[in-house]
Order: C-alpha cells, then sequence, then structure tokens
C-alpha cells in the first residue's frame, strides 16, 4: 500500500531462469520501463516462491502479469497431453495463479500480457490451447524469425468491444502476435473484448472486478510510447493503481480514528 505522497509500486512477476548454472529469478527491463514511464508506477519483481509471495499484495498498488517464453504447465488446467514439456516454469505458475486470485479478490488493478492473459484465464477456471497455430482455422501467432524490432512489429488487426474499445479509444488497431498458447475455454465471470481475425481471443475484462481487471495477448510494453493505444491502457492502469492507493490509505486512516 502507497503511503500519502510515495510513488506507486506495482509487482511484476519474475520467471525462473537457469542462468550460468545457477537459478536466478528475472523478468525482461521492457515491463519496468512501461510502468515508469506510462503509468507512473515504480515496479516490483516478485520471487516465483509459491503462497509466500501473497503477503506482498499488502504493499502493493496494482499487479502486472508480464510475458514470458514459457507456457503454463498443461497439468493446472486438467490438459492430459502435453505438447510442449519442455518449455514449463512450474515456480512461477504456483505463484502467480495464486497472485492473481488474491489480487483480484481485494480489488486490486491488475494489467495482465501475454503469458499474464493466459494465467489470469487459467486462474479463473479456464483452459488454453498449447498450440494454436496446430488449430484448424487458427493462424501462427508465434513471433517468426528476424530482428527483435521484426517480431515485435505489428502482425494482425484486433478488433476491440466493450470497455476494452472505451479505453483505448478504438473499435480496431494493429497488434504484434509472439505467442504460441491461447485461450480456448475462458474462465469464469471473463469477457472477451479483442479477437484477432480468427478468432483468436486477445483481450478480456473480469467482469466483476471491483477495479481495473484486464488482460490482453499482445506486447503493448514494446515501444508504447509510440503507440497510442498502449499509451491509454498504461495511463489507465496507473489512474487505477492511484485510486486503489487512496482507497487503502483512507480505509488506514479510519481505522485509525476508531
Amino acid at each position: 500500500m502507497t503511503l500519502p505522497n510515495s510513488p506507486l509500486v506495482v509487482g511484476i512477476p519474475a520467471c525462473s531462469k537457469m542462468i550460468c548454472g545457477q537459478l536466478q529469478h528475472a523478468a525482461p527491463a521492457r515491463y519496468g520501463a512501461a510502468l515508469m514511464g506510462g503509468a507512473g508506477a515504480i515496479p516490483v519483481l516478485i520471487p516465483p516462491v509459491g503462497e509466500a509471495e501473497l503477503a506482498l499484495l499488502d504493499r502493493l498498488d496494482g499487479l502486472l502479469l508480464n510475458g514470458s517464453p514459457s507456457n503454463v504447465e498443461p497439468s493446472r488446467y486438467g490438459a492430459d497431453e502435453d505438447l510442449t514439456p519442455d518449455r514449463h516454469d512450474p515456480h512461477r505458475d504456483a505463484t502467480t495463479l495464486l497472485l492473481v486470485r488474491a489480487a483480484l479478490a481485494r480489488g486490486m488493478p491488475v494489467l495482465a500480457i501475454c503469458r499474464g492473459i493466459q494465467e489470469l484465464n487459467v486462474a479463473l477456471g479456464g483452459t488454453l490451447h498449447q498450440q494454436i497455430q496446430t488449430v484448424p482455422g487458427r493462424f501462427d501467432h508465434r513471433a517468426g524469425d528476424g530482428t527483435l524490432d521484426e517480431q515485435y512489429s505489428p502482425r494482425h488487426d484486433v478488433t476491440l468491444s466493450g470497455s476494452l474499445a472505451r479505453m483505448l479509444g478504438a473499435t480496431g488497431i494493429r497488434v504484434n502476435s509472439l505467442h504460441e498458447q491461447a485461450i480456448d475455454r475462458l474462465g469464469e465471470g471473463l469477457a472477451a473484448e479483442a479477437l484477432a481475425p480468427d478468432g483468436t481471443i486477445e483481450g478480456v475484462r473480469v467482469l466483476d472486478a471491483p477495479g481495473f481487471a484486464y488482460a490482453v495477448q499482445w506486447h503493448p510494453e514494446w515501444r508504447y510510447a509510440e503507440d497510442a493505444a498502449s499509451v491509454a491502457l498504461f495511463r489507465a492502469f496507473g489512474d487505477a493503481c492511484r485510486s486503489y492507493a487512496r482507497g487503502q490509505a483512507s480505509n488506514v486512516r479510519g481505522q485509525k480514528v476508531a
């Protein structure tokens, strides 16, 4: 919880990675840069160590579920077959699925990106396509080869609706695409508010959330300042975090007076 006149603090779950033969926790720096520049918040990495991290929510004003090369383990959503057994991060799964449910329960603003939309969907009881490129009628949504600029360049259109369209100020935008997993069955209480031309769900909103709770499949953090929709998304998230922080501070003052 942010104290008066203190900066906003938003948590970003880290991934488990083997670097130089040692287990380390890391996340791409661009998510923190988008939070600082676009939302006016200070990023804090959340180590993927499971239930112990739930206590950290008392110190946060928002939660950003970031993307990752890893996939959510199929066992988390009841799938018997594992099509990508070498691309999992069970430590992150064991942390983020608990964090997102707890954050939503307390009304904390949540913004989920790429792997994050998949985590949100699974946390609320939904399922995933493990390899969207093998589903009949669907595009290949993977990044492909080339430089980072080429991989993160806009790839396809997205149709927006509902609150997400109003927030971004458009009914359609063009987005990048760097994912293999994708939403299959929507989780409980989720509404699809962004669709790719092939029907793939690209954005959702948590219907009964008391505050900001949105997720997108693309990467708005990539050069966010150059894209009007990305600027609008991070600005709205920052505003929601400030509102949440003010509400938490008012609750604390009320408790002291009582």
